[in-house]
């Protein structure tokens, strides 16, 4: 911060929305800075959510992260040619695939979550926390929620 209370182009009178964007920026940094060496950047969310959403479709994952299909399909392309992925198609419906995290992904999650864990505690994230968060996510999925229907 400098001497007029800047950081990272925002400031102490910024709105709120820009001090969660400004976590998320910085979450997702620390976690490209520990990845590098895989050449995954923040696209091991999407590891992430495949992980915990077995046989979820692309359009999920567009839906999850508000990104375009190209921009997904992009991503998916990548994380399959790398190993960390793989897509069946859906039986129910020939046209979509289904996703799954190959071993090599499911062998990426403990790492993450020890990860996240880790910039949890160093930016100062307890368990006293714990009603603040619940609060965020509530207006997260009231957000969520508000958009929906447009």
């Amino acid at each position: 911060m400098d001497s007029e209370g800047y950081y990272q182009a925002i400031t102490r009178k910024s709105p709120f929305i820009a001090w969660i964007h400004n976590i998320s920026l910085n979450q997702q940094k620390y976690i490209k800075s520990k990845f590098k060496d895989l050449n995954l950047g923040h696209d091991v969310r999407y590891i992430m959510f495949i992980y915990d959403n077995p046989n979820c479709s692309q359009e999920d994952l567009v839906n999850m992260f508000s990104q375009s299909k190209g921009n997904i399909a992009k991503v998916l392309r990548k994380l399959e040619d790398l190993g960390y992925i793989k897509r069946q198609i859906n039986p129910e419906n020939r046209r979509k695939y289904m996703l799954t995290t190959t071993e090599r992904g499911e062998d990426l999650v403990p790492t993450f979550r020890q990860i996240s864990k880790d910039w949890e505690k160093e930016v100062g994230i307890t368990d006293e926390d714990y009603e603040l968060i619940q609060r965020i996510q509530e207006i997260a999925i009231n957000a969520m929620k508000l958009v929906e229907g447009e």
